[in-house]
């Protein structure tokens, strides 16, 4: 309530929509152009996916892997929970899904923390595979801990 009355809810929208207007302010990122900005050192590349699809299909080496739910404690640059890669309010990170879905909301979501340069893969992983893009196989080392470390086995 407020001091004129109830709130009035907005009009309800669907996934659809919703997902088309939170990429309006999104520039979001092809696989090519992701790869590049993570091996020039320009961006962080972080893999939200859930174990099960990580074991299935695979990592992006150097990529943070950070599970959906975790992700804004981990990247949060204030948080007393961030990872050591979480520097920043200024960072460019580069959220990575499945399909480039839930990425977009998880960009968003850290926009709203400050993270003013968070954006998303289009196409998700299954677009850096399709670009032939290196990944690596879960089990050659690599940590599958929810959110507890990199591709490239490094603990955070």
């Amino acid at each position: 309530m407020t001091a004129e009355g109830p709130r009035r809810a907005e009009t309800p929208v669907g996934i659809d929509e919703l997902l088309e207007r939170v990429r309006e302010d999104l520039d979001r990122v092809e696989a090519d152009a992701a790869h590049e900005a993570a091996r020039a050192g320009e961006a962080l590349l972080v893999d939200i996916r859930y174990a099960a699809l990580r074991e299935r299909d695979g990592l992006i080496p150097g990529a943070l892997v950070v599970e959906r739910n975790e992700l804004e404690w981990r990247l949060d640059p204030q948080g007393s929970h961030r990872a050591p890669e979480a520097t920043s309010h200024a960072l460019r990170v580069v959220i990575v899904c499945n399909e480039g879905y839930a990425s977009s909301l998880a960009a968003v979501s850290l926009r709203q923390l400050g993270l003013h340069r968070a954006t998303d893969l289009v196409g998700g992983f299954q677009a850096w595979r399709a670009a032939d893009l290196p990944v690596a196989s879960q089990t050659s080392g690599q940590s599958s801990g929810c959110g507890s470390g990199q591709a490239s086995g490094q603990t955070s």
